[in-house]
């Protein structure tokens, strides 16, 4: 089993930055994927970003390429999520996964935190 904990959600402007934390507990592999899905009010969840635990090999939607960045953090066993020029459309809940497997859609994690509300004002 994986516990997922995330922190660091809130509100902030258009163009402000916003770092998400996600902390795991249990059995976490070090060849596991960690990585961040995000569900915008009335649509499906979506994925965001992903980072192979022992690589740091990461992976990314085109909408936040060059936006956000992912890393991670052995000695704490966290994996963090950087939101830098964020934008109104990124208001969402934010949800942490991981899984032994790669994964880009919802349906992929095995493993799940509870989500953290982000929201970006105009």
């Amino acid at each position: 089993q994986v516990q997922l904990v995330e922190s660091g959600g809130g509100s902030v402007q258009a163009g402000g930055s916003l770092r998400l934390s996600c902390a795991a507990s249990g059995r976490t592999p070090s060849n596991y994927y960690m990585g961040w899905f995000r569900q915008p009010p009335g649509k499906e969840r979506e994925f965001v970003a992903a980072i192979k635990w022992n690589s740091g090999r990461s992976d990314y939607a085109d909408s936040v390429k060059g936006r956000f960045s992912i890393s991670r953090d052995d000695a704490e066993n966290t994996v963090y999520l950087q939101m830098n020029s964020l934008k109104v459309e990124d208001t969402a809940v934010y949800y942490c996964a991981a899984d032994r497997f790669l994964f880009t859609t919802a349906q992929g994690p095995g493993y799940w935190g509870q989500g953290t509300q982000v929201t970006v004002s105009s």
